[in-house]
Protein backbone atom coordinates (compact mmCIF):
# COMPACT_ATOMS: atom_id res chain seq x y z
CA UNK A 1 0.00 0.00 0.00
CA UNK A 2 1.07 3.86 -0.74
CA UNK A 3 -0.01 6.55 1.17
CA UNK A 4 -0.33 9.59 -0.79
CA UNK A 5 -0.42 13.33 1.67
CA UNK A 6 -1.72 16.75 0.49
CA UNK A 7 0.85 19.49 -0.55
CA UNK A 8 0.72 22.64 1.71
CA UNK A 9 -2.07 24.76 0.38
CA UNK A 10 -0.28 27.59 -0.28
CA UNK A 11 2.10 25.40 -2.28
CA UNK A 12 -0.57 24.18 -4.08
CA UNK A 13 -2.12 27.52 -4.81
CA UNK A 14 1.42 28.78 -6.13
CA UNK A 15 0.95 26.47 -9.03
CA UNK A 16 -2.20 27.74 -10.58
CA UNK A 17 -0.93 30.59 -13.03
CA UNK A 18 -3.26 29.90 -15.18
CA UNK A 19 -6.80 28.32 -16.32
CA UNK A 20 -6.71 25.09 -14.12
CA UNK A 21 -8.58 22.00 -14.69
CA UNK A 22 -8.15 19.60 -11.17
CA UNK A 23 -8.32 15.89 -12.11
CA UNK A 24 -8.60 13.86 -8.77
CA UNK A 25 -7.93 9.99 -7.98
CA UNK A 26 -9.98 8.82 -5.59
CA UNK A 27 -7.55 6.37 -4.47
CA UNK A 28 -7.87 2.32 -5.05
CA UNK A 29 -6.78 -0.75 -2.42
CA UNK A 30 -3.01 -0.57 -3.22
CA UNK A 31 -3.09 3.68 -2.22
CA UNK A 32 -4.38 5.45 0.34
CA UNK A 33 -5.37 9.13 -0.57
CA UNK A 34 -6.55 11.96 1.94
CA UNK A 35 -10.41 12.09 0.20
CA UNK A 36 -11.78 14.24 2.86
CA UNK A 37 -8.92 16.83 2.51
CA UNK A 38 -9.13 16.79 -1.04
CA UNK A 39 -12.38 17.73 -1.29
CA UNK A 40 -12.22 20.79 1.06
CA UNK A 41 -8.82 22.02 -0.87
CA UNK A 42 -10.85 21.32 -3.98
CA UNK A 43 -13.84 23.60 -2.95
CA UNK A 44 -11.28 26.12 -1.81
CA UNK A 45 -9.82 25.69 -5.51
CA UNK A 46 -13.06 26.43 -7.50
CA UNK A 47 -13.90 29.66 -5.41
CA UNK A 48 -11.15 31.02 -6.46
CA UNK A 49 -11.77 31.30 -10.10
CA UNK A 50 -8.84 29.76 -12.14
CA UNK A 51 -9.88 26.11 -11.52
CA UNK A 52 -12.46 25.80 -14.26
CA UNK A 53 -13.77 22.42 -12.72
CA UNK A 54 -12.76 19.34 -10.39
CA UNK A 55 -12.51 15.62 -12.45
CA UNK A 56 -12.68 12.85 -10.03
CA UNK A 57 -12.66 9.29 -10.39
CA UNK A 58 -10.13 6.61 -9.82
CA UNK A 59 -7.22 4.48 -11.09
CA UNK A 60 -5.68 7.36 -13.44
CA UNK A 61 -2.64 5.68 -13.11
CA UNK A 62 -3.99 3.17 -16.35
CA UNK A 63 -4.09 5.33 -19.27
CA UNK A 64 -7.15 3.43 -21.21
CA UNK A 65 -9.37 4.50 -18.04
CA UNK A 66 -8.36 7.72 -17.83
CA UNK A 67 -9.35 8.46 -21.62
CA UNK A 68 -12.48 6.78 -21.17
CA UNK A 69 -13.31 8.99 -18.01
CA UNK A 70 -12.24 12.06 -19.85
CA UNK A 71 -13.77 11.53 -22.90
CA UNK A 72 -16.72 13.58 -21.92
CA UNK A 73 -14.92 15.98 -20.11
CA UNK A 74 -12.41 16.70 -23.04
CA UNK A 75 -13.82 20.00 -23.42
CA UNK A 76 -12.40 21.05 -20.04
CA UNK A 77 -9.13 19.48 -20.76
CA UNK A 78 -8.38 21.30 -23.88
CA UNK A 79 -9.25 24.71 -22.41
CA UNK A 80 -7.20 23.99 -19.66
CA UNK A 81 -3.93 25.31 -19.41
CA UNK A 82 -2.48 23.25 -16.18
CA UNK A 83 -3.84 19.97 -15.61
CA UNK A 84 -3.56 19.81 -11.22
CA UNK A 85 -3.25 16.24 -10.12
CA UNK A 86 -4.22 14.91 -7.14
CA UNK A 87 -2.84 11.66 -7.45
CA UNK A 88 0.49 9.26 -6.24
CA UNK A 89 2.97 10.39 -8.39
CA UNK A 90 2.78 7.51 -10.70
CA UNK A 91 -0.98 8.87 -11.62
CA UNK A 92 0.60 12.41 -12.33
CA UNK A 93 3.38 11.05 -14.40
CA UNK A 94 0.66 8.79 -16.72
CA UNK A 95 -1.51 12.07 -17.05
CA UNK A 96 1.63 13.78 -18.68
CA UNK A 97 2.33 11.12 -20.73
CA UNK A 98 -1.51 11.38 -21.98
CA UNK A 99 -1.30 15.23 -22.66
CA UNK A 100 2.08 16.38 -23.30
CA UNK A 101 0.81 19.53 -24.33
CA UNK A 102 -0.45 20.39 -21.17
CA UNK A 103 1.39 21.62 -17.87
CA UNK A 104 0.73 19.27 -15.63
CA UNK A 105 1.26 19.67 -11.94
CA UNK A 106 1.21 17.22 -8.72
CA UNK A 107 -0.21 17.99 -5.70
CA UNK A 108 0.46 15.44 -3.61
CA UNK A 109 3.49 13.72 -2.17
CA UNK A 110 3.58 9.97 -2.41
CA UNK A 111 5.52 8.34 0.73
CA UNK A 112 7.58 5.15 0.82
CA UNK A 113 5.59 2.09 1.98
CA UNK A 114 6.04 -1.52 0.70
CA UNK A 115 2.94 -2.50 -1.73
CA UNK A 116 2.28 -1.87 -5.18
CA UNK A 117 2.34 1.18 -7.03
CA UNK A 118 -1.07 1.21 -8.95
CA UNK A 119 -1.97 -0.67 -11.89
CA UNK A 120 -0.35 1.06 -15.00
CA UNK A 121 0.63 -0.56 -18.20
CA UNK A 122 2.97 2.32 -18.88
CA UNK A 123 6.75 2.16 -17.69
CA UNK A 124 6.29 5.30 -15.37
CA UNK A 125 7.61 4.40 -11.53
CA UNK A 126 6.99 6.85 -8.50
CA UNK A 127 10.14 6.02 -5.94
CA UNK A 128 8.14 7.69 -3.09
CA UNK A 129 10.16 10.49 -1.90
CA UNK A 130 7.74 12.47 0.19
CA UNK A 131 8.61 15.27 -2.17
CA UNK A 132 7.38 15.40 -5.12
CA UNK A 133 9.26 16.80 -8.09
CA UNK A 134 7.21 16.73 -10.99
CA UNK A 135 5.79 19.97 -10.88
CA UNK A 136 9.23 21.07 -11.55
CA UNK A 137 10.08 19.02 -13.96
CA UNK A 138 7.14 18.90 -16.64
CA UNK A 139 5.60 15.62 -14.74
CA UNK A 140 8.95 13.64 -15.71
CA UNK A 141 10.33 12.28 -12.95
CA UNK A 142 13.94 13.29 -12.47
CA UNK A 143 14.74 10.34 -9.59
CA UNK A 144 13.43 7.61 -11.97
CA UNK A 145 14.00 9.09 -15.09
CA UNK A 146 17.89 9.53 -14.34
CA UNK A 147 20.00 6.79 -13.79
CA UNK A 148 22.08 9.08 -11.25
CA UNK A 149 18.31 10.06 -9.79
CA UNK A 150 19.79 13.71 -10.24
CA UNK A 151 17.78 16.45 -9.15
CA UNK A 152 19.64 19.78 -10.55
CA UNK A 153 19.59 18.39 -14.26
CA UNK A 154 22.18 16.06 -16.45
CA UNK A 155 24.96 15.19 -15.43
CA UNK A 156 26.94 15.79 -18.72
CA UNK A 157 27.63 12.31 -19.56
CA UNK A 158 25.05 11.76 -21.85
CA UNK A 159 25.67 11.65 -25.87
CA UNK A 160 23.26 12.42 -28.41
CA UNK A 161 20.46 12.42 -25.88
CA UNK A 162 21.16 8.76 -24.46
CA UNK A 163 22.02 8.25 -20.81
CA UNK A 164 25.62 6.92 -20.33
CA UNK A 165 24.81 4.64 -17.81
CA UNK A 166 22.16 2.69 -20.17
CA UNK A 167 23.06 3.28 -23.64
CA UNK A 168 19.43 2.19 -24.70
CA UNK A 169 18.08 4.58 -22.02
CA UNK A 170 17.08 8.36 -22.86
CA UNK A 171 18.74 10.89 -20.97
CA UNK A 172 15.77 12.15 -18.55
CA UNK A 173 16.88 15.66 -17.89
CA UNK A 174 17.17 15.95 -21.75
CA UNK A 175 13.29 14.63 -21.89
CA UNK A 176 12.43 16.67 -19.07
CA UNK A 177 14.35 20.06 -20.76
CA UNK A 178 12.59 19.56 -23.90
CA UNK A 179 9.44 18.95 -22.73
CA UNK A 180 9.68 22.25 -20.35
CA UNK A 181 11.00 24.15 -23.95
CA UNK A 182 7.97 23.16 -25.20
CA UNK A 183 5.85 24.17 -22.65
CA UNK A 184 7.25 27.57 -22.57
CA UNK A 185 8.29 26.60 -18.65
CA UNK A 186 12.17 26.55 -18.92
CA UNK A 187 12.02 29.38 -15.73
CA UNK A 188 10.82 26.53 -13.74
CA UNK A 189 14.57 25.15 -14.05
CA UNK A 190 15.33 28.52 -12.53
CA UNK A 191 14.97 27.27 -8.67
CA UNK A 192 17.37 26.78 -6.11
CA UNK A 193 19.75 24.08 -5.91
CA UNK A 194 17.43 20.77 -4.45
CA UNK A 195 18.51 18.33 -1.87
CA UNK A 196 16.92 15.21 -1.66
CA UNK A 197 15.29 14.84 1.98
CA UNK A 198 16.57 11.19 3.28
CA UNK A 199 15.17 12.24 6.85
CA UNK A 200 11.21 12.51 5.59
CA UNK A 201 11.84 9.46 3.47
CA UNK A 202 13.42 7.36 6.69
CA UNK A 203 10.96 8.94 9.05
CA UNK A 204 7.83 7.94 6.76
CA UNK A 205 9.43 4.23 6.22
CA UNK A 206 10.03 4.41 10.11
CA UNK A 207 6.71 5.18 10.82
CA UNK A 208 5.07 2.64 8.72
CA UNK A 209 7.00 -0.15 10.32
CA UNK A 210 5.59 0.84 13.43
CA UNK A 211 2.41 1.19 12.52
Amino acid sequence: MLITELKQKDDVLSLIKGKALVISCIGCKEVYFPVTEAEELHKELLAGGNVSAVITTDYICNPENLKLQLKKHMDKVEAAEILLVFSCGVGVQTVAELYPNKAVFAACDTYPLPGHQGITPLEPECDQCAECHLSDTAGICPITACSKGLLNGQCGGSKNGMCEVDKDMECGWERIYRRLEKLGLLDSLLYPAKIRNYIAIAGAGANASES
